[in-house]
């Protein structure tokens, strides 16, 4: 079992949302449970996938075990298989990764919840758990030799303190203190579990744990996010850009956008778009946004060093590109999100063409989206982008602001996802990317043409 344990919540926590619906929906079907609930229980559920568990919902939780009194254990444990599965499909693709870095460091890995045992043991197994810590209901035989449940619980009810207290229980059968483990849990009613081990991390924290965290200098993480991006009651900097971003770029420019639904509205994609300005995140932005997306963009370390602009980056998950540091860092992290599930924007460019490059109707690209899909299967999907450049052309250090009316008209058109991508042969890969994303601009950036010396001055910085 090893010297010591990580203890994991399940609600909230490797789940973003409750597990209850899941497990009551596979009750029904197995004729166990009938399909009405308690007066109310919806509005609550909803009200816990917000704000984190309440003591009426608890109450509910807690008298749950009058409802199982004779019920044929057998029957509860095959819904409850089916139940796993489903779930199991919930878990968030990082809170996978936190329990194998758990493991990694020699850890028996716990899931301490308040859902019955019976219930969530499946998962547990499946998610590769050593044990489990949770509520458990009474059992009888019964004079048919069929073994039931009795209605009453069988030891104390696992939550808040009760919680802390079978862990206690669980630790000193196992010979662990609980000073060498840790624990991972949204609810300000696990702070005395959270206290009582050595490492401590609140995981999606309701709005009660995540000030006690901020005190006690728990480290605070949202499993449905990149590192570092902050979350309040489920909101996060890019759902305010969401907002704001139409109404911040209107001014500046018309903006033609075509073919969002070709960016799946879940599951890891790469959006890889043509660069021609300082003006492009804007036009990507309204894009992958307005596809329901969050755009997790590559950004050079420079903008990350600037004052404003990179705490701004950070925030909305972006990913630092150090080319002259550990350049691998960042395709290792564009890795880490696709497995995610994340949408990563990529400009295989890499910096806006100069001079007569920036002219070429020929598009030449790197071939990190393309290695990118081949590692993680994500596909493809290409986005052309015209007209930012008559917006912010590069020779200005600042956007033109033209008279309301007489704006420049942006394209931004999404073209279909490109699959299959092998990595066997990374430079055709790319040039098929980039071919796809050439596809998808106007006639006029497919034409060679000699540029004049004011178009080829505009192209260099100011």
């Amino acid at each position: 079992m090893g010297q010591a344990a990580a203890f994991f919540d399940l609600d909230r926590t490797l789940l973003a949302s409750a597990s209850a619906p899941v497990l009551h929906a596979e009750l029904v079907k197995a004729g166990l449970v009938s399909e009405r609930r308690v007066p109310g229980s919806p509005a609550l559920v909803g009200l816990y996938n917000r704000f984190g568990e309440t003591t009426p919902a608890m109450l509910i939780a807690r008298a749950a075990v009058l409802g199982s009194r004779g019920h044929a254990t057998a029957d509860v444990a095959a819904a409850a298989e089916t139940a796993g599965e489903i779930l199991e499909q919930l878990i968030a693709p990082r809170a996978r990764t936190l329990i194998e870095e758990q493991r990694s460091k020699g850890r028996a890995l716990v899931m301490a919840t308040t859902t019955p045992a019976h219930l969530v043991t499946p998962l547990a197994l499946r998610l590769g758990f050593d044990d489990v810590v949770a509520t458990r209901y009474g059992t009888y035989v019964g004079d048919d030799g069929v073994r039931r449940f009795n209605g009453r619980l069988d030891g104390g009810f696992v939550w808040g303190a009760g919680k802390l207290l079978a862990v206690r229980r669980w630790a000193s059968k196992a010979g662990i203190r609980l000073k060498d483990c840790a624990a991972f849990s949204d609810s300000i009613y696990d702070v005395g579990l959270l206290a009582a081990v050595g490492e401590a991390c609140a995981v999606n924290p309701d709005i009660r744990l995540a000030p006690i965290a901020h005190l006690r200098r728990w480290p605070i993480v949202h499993l449905e996010a990149p590192p570092g991006v902050p979350k309040v009651l489920g909101v996060e900097p890019l759902d305010l850009v969401r907002l704001a971003l139409p109404h911040i770029a209107a001014p500046f420019a018309r903006f033609e956008i075509s073919g969002l639904d070709n960016i799946a509205p879940s599951g890891p994609v790469i959006v890889a778009a043509n660069h021609r300005s300082y003006f492009d995140p804007v036009a990507y932005g309204l894009a992958v946004l307005g596809a329901g997306r969050y755009p997790r963009g590559m950004a050079k370390k420079e903008l990350f060093d600037a004052p404003v602009v990179g705490p701004l980056l950070r925030a909305g998950g972006a990913i630092c590109v150090d080319r002259d540091g550990n350049a691998r860092n960042a395709y290792h992290q564009a890795e880490d999100a696709l497995r995610a599930g994340e949408a990563v924007l990529i400009a295989p460019q890499g910096t806006i063409p100069r001079g007569s490059a920036f002219f070429d109707p020929e598009l030449v690209g790197k071939t990190g989206a393309a290695r990118l899909a081949a590692a993680t299967g994500a596909p493809v999907v290409p986005l052309g982008l015209w007209g930012t450049e008559a917006v912010w052309p590069r020779s200005t250090r600042l956007p033109k602001v033209p008279v309301l009316g007489r704006q420049p008209t942006v394209s931004v058109r999404v073209g279909k996802p490109i699959t299959g991508l092998t990595g066997r042969d990374a430079e055709a890969d790319t040039r098929r990317i980039m071919a796809a994303i050439s596809e998808l601009l106007p006639l006029e950036a497919r034409r060679r043409r000699e540029p004049s010396p004011d178009e080829l001055a505009s192209t260099f910085p100011a």
